[in-house]
């Protein structure tokens, strides 16, 4: 399997399952699509998740009905979703709905199954977040175990990622602005990722300071 990162905003993500599986499959992706969890009844964990924030809609929508493997197709018809998820505990509904989905062009992630995998079905992985700094860590379904421990150790490594992101950003685009070739850009802003004093920076002004320092140094050589 090959990872890629999807923008889910403006997509509908379709959940079937109101465990406890479901439900975290459903708040990995009401970060930032529309999601519609469909399910016979609900863990109490999705309540945080239905009510309304102020004057924004909640992040997703419960539909209370118990599905029959024959109805699955019906349903993704309806929601037209980017992405379906099986996350039930009855694997006959699961493989209904991979089926369906399968059969309409439409990635599925189906929770109940490791390893090998059908063309167009989705792993989502244990990811560590910094921002909008992400990384992700699979084992193509073989082990979420060792996914969720792996995510643990990168965690603390990402600490400040967001902050020197936003600052090599800035960086680059004047050195742009500047008109230096591709090649010396690159240089200046490659000491300024592997400088410690930038990540150590308290605050985003204090890095803009040192990757300034850094940059003009490279420059001047």
């Amino acid at each position: 399997m090959i990872p890629l990162f999807h923008d889910f905003r403006g997509e509908r993500v379709l959940v079937f399952g109101g465990g406890r599986v479901g439900y975290r499959k459903a708040r990995r992706f009401a970060r930032e699509a529309e999601v519609v969890v469909v399910a016979a009844a609900f863990a109490d964990e999705f309540e945080p998740l239905f009510e309304d924030e102020g004057d924004e809609r909640p992040p997703l929508s419960p539909v209370k009905a118990r599905i029959d493997p024959s109805d699955v197709g019906t349903w993704l018809d309806r929601a037209a979703p980017a992405l379906v998820v099986a996350a039930t505990d009855d694997a006959a509904l699961n493989e209904a709905v991979e089926r369906a989905a399968s059969e309409r062009g439409v990635l599925v992630n189906r929770t109940d199954e490791h390893g090998g995998r059908d063309a167009g079905s989705v792993v989502v992985p244990a990811t560590a977040r910094d921002g909008n700094v992400v990384v992700a860590v699979g084992t193509g379904g073989r082990s979420p175990a060792l996914s969720r421990e792996l995510r643990k150790r990168i965690e603390p490594e990402l600490a400040g990622a967001e902050t020197v992101a936003v600052v090599t950003a800035e960086l680059r685009e004047d050195l742009k602005r500047r008109g230096l070739p591709a090649e010396t850009r690159r240089d200046a802003v490659r000491a300024v990722v592997e400088s410690d004093a930038v990540w150590r920076a308290e605050t985003e002004e204090g890095s803009k300071k040192k990757a300034t320092e850094i940059a003009e140094r490279v420059l001047g050589d």
